[in-house]
């Protein structure tokens, strides 16, 4: 009898799950964390610079780290940024794909209710407004004002921007008096949050084209200019930070105004832009 005593360990009766990799089976993979704040500082540092396959490709490697490595919440911070992407770049079926595998995620991951899920409905909301679903946008909104307005660790920025977001939806489906009131919740919210004037830039642009959608030109010209002024001045101001926002927010703002025959102001915040992109 032989009297080596070693107890048996479970490797040396349990069946590999995987021949190459030798691993024991019904064993799991210990979740592999993707590193989630640098990769979104390295996307903001490829949108300040407009490489937007870069941004893809940065994204879609991290994607496939965070399936790779099972890391779900990883997988939906991605699947946010993506959606914000493709949305931003037109690609409508890529964009509802990371809608759908989002809200999939939200459900898994156990987070309804939590402000990472009212920060999903709303990207998902806004690419489904983007992509010519108001309607199934709006559930979303909903959704996100019902976890934004209840949890008290919802930041300003986040519910300014869920407010905005919602009244260019209700203009979409002719809410116009909705519309209006979540317009200047926006703007009341925004003027409490450290840069927030940009976001007060868009809103007024955006209540531009409301009033000129519910009352038609020439009737609403006048107010449509007043709120053009205002976010021009806002846009303007010297405080504002000539970083790659603020060149990404230029360039959105210009066509309104070239829009309504203000070339000269639109001008203005596309050589801006320009110029900080070139710097960067």
């Amino acid at each position: 009898m032989s009297s080596d005593h070693t107890p048996i360990k479970p490797e040396d009766y349990v069946e590999p799950r995987c021949l190459l990799c030798g691993e024991p089976f019904g064993s799991e993979n210990p979740v592999k964390p993707i590193p989630q704040q640098r990769i979104i500082e390295k996307t903001d540092e490829y949108m300040s610079r407009r490489d937007y396959p870069a941004v893809e490709r940065h994204l879609l490697y991290w994607l496939e780290e965070a399936r790779a490595g099972r890391d779900l919440r990883g997988e939906l911070l991605v699947r946010n940024e993506l959606i914000g992407h493709f949305r931003k770049t037109g690609k409508k079926q890529q964009a509802m794909d990371n809608v759908d595998a989002a809200l999939e995620l939200v459900e898994r991951i156990g987070y309804s209710g939590t402000v990472s899920a009212g920060t999903t409905y709303t990207n998902a909301a806004t690419a489904c407004q983007a992509f010519g679903f108001p309607e199934k946008a709006r559930g979303l909104f909903e959704r996100a004002r019902a976890v934004y307005e209840s949890d008290p660790h919802t930041t300003p920025s986040l519910l300014g921007g869920l407010y905005n977001n919602m009244a260019l939806n209700c203009v979409t489906l002719n809410r116009y008096e909705e519309a209006d009131g979540l317009y200047r919740k926006a703007l009341e919210i925004m003027g409490t949050v450290p840069g927030g004037r940009l976001e007060q830039a868009i809103t007024y642009l955006n209540m531009a084209d409301a009033e000129a959608a519910k009352r038609g030109m020439p009737e609403a010209e006048s107010t449509v200019f007043d709120l053009l002024d205002k976010a021009a001045d806002l846009l303007e101001h010297p405080d504002a930070p000539e970083d790659g926002y603020y060149a990404f927010v230029c360039e959105k703002c210009a066509p309104t105004f070239s829009y309504y025959g203000d070339f000269l102001e639109a001008e203005k915040l596309e050589k801006k832009a320009n110029a900080i992109y070139q710097r960067t």
